[in-house]
């Protein structure tokens, strides 16, 4: 590899995801996955990478899965200190660094995909000039919106994530008070999250009397044939449904509302039939209103990818790899 690439980063609790960019509209190469608790920091983590590929970028933007604050940035779930920007400019050599969060970057991406990237749920029609809004569970619960201006695309970073759960049923409610009995606090990535999932079926186990199995977040998703797993599941899409409402009606997102993380594309067709639309829609007096707010699942292998390279391109309008 030559030195001149873009060097883009989706960094999250569990894996950190790099990739190498030839431009504003170039495609993503040398996708490569590291488990990031392998590394004691973002600089060592983005090294080892660029060490694997052979490449020396000018550039850099690193999305992490956290808040990011005047110069500073900190993983919500990894065990990093807290990390410095111009100390990892410095440590990785590049001109230019954007180290910004990972939804930020996600919000950034929604205009870039289109077609095979999207699988809607529900109906909709979006309002093009209107604002969009992002919320994904993954290892932790994600939230950001996007909004036109006359010169560009504006995201809105923030820590939506852990607003209180908005339970609605019965069951729910039980469940929420469970979880604040254990936590303290009934922060919606206390459930909205693949810690979780897991978390939703063993409270639904103990409000049933039975065992609480140590069962993976991917084991609950994936098993079809227990019920507590099922109830988890369809729990887990409801609860997310009036979650990702309440982003909508909070950023007015009628431009429509994307669902990333690692989690949904695994049950995608439990949440296309589960309760999540009719719960986004559900909030009177304004149903009409969210009715017509569209709502996709984001399906492409690396939108964070993309989104950290689309704001390289608003940083360095002027500055392309050789």
């Amino acid at each position: 590899m030559s030195g001149a690439e873009w060097l883009v980063a989706d960094v999250g609790g569990t894996n950190a995801r790099f990739a190498l960019v030839d431009g504003p509209d170039g495609a993503l190469s040398e996708v490569r996955a590291l488990p990031t608790g392998d590394y004691p920091g973002l600089a060592e983590a983005a090294d080892a990478y660029l060490d694997a590929v052979g490449a020396r970028p000018v550039a850099a933007c690193l999305a992490v899965a956290g808040p990011v604050m005047n110069g500073t940035f900190h993983l919500t779930n990894a065990g990093w200190p807290k990390g410095d920007q111009e100390a990892v400019r410095a440590h990785l050599g590049l001109a230019h660094l954007d180290v910004i969060n990972d939804f930020e970057a996600l919000a950034l991406a929604l205009p870039h995909l289109a077609g095979d990237d999207l699988v809607p749920i529900g109906r909709g029609s979006a309002d093009p000039g209107a604002p969009l809004a992002v919320v994904g569970p993954g290892t932790g619960l994600g939230v950001a919106g996007l909004v036109r201006t006359p010169s560009g695309y504006v995201p809105l970073p923030g820590e939506g994530g852990h607003v209180d759960v908005p339970a609605a049923t019965d069951r729910e409610l039980v469940v929420a008070r469970l979880l604040r009995a254990e936590k303290g606090a009934a922060s919606a990535e206390y459930l909205l999250s693949g810690a979780g999932l897991a978390r939703i079926r063993r409270y639904l186990a103990a409000i049933d009397g039975r065992p609480a199995l140590d069962l993976t977040p991917r084991q609950i998703s994936e098993d079809r044939d227990d019920p507590l797993s099922r109830e988890a599941v369809e729990m887990f899409c409801a609860l997310l449904g009036s979650h990702a409402g309440n982003v909508a009606l909070t950023l007015g997102a009628r431009g429509g509302v994307y669902l990333g993380g690692g989690i949904l594309p695994r049950i995608a067709d439990v949440l296309r039939g589960s309760a999540f639309r009719a719960r986004f829609e559900g909030k009177p007096p304004v149903e009409d209103y969210m009715r017509a707010i569209p709502t996709s699942l984001i399906v492409h292998p690396g939108p964070a990818l993309v989104g950290a390279a689309a704001r390289l391109a608003q940083s360095l309008p002027d500055l392309e790899p050789a």
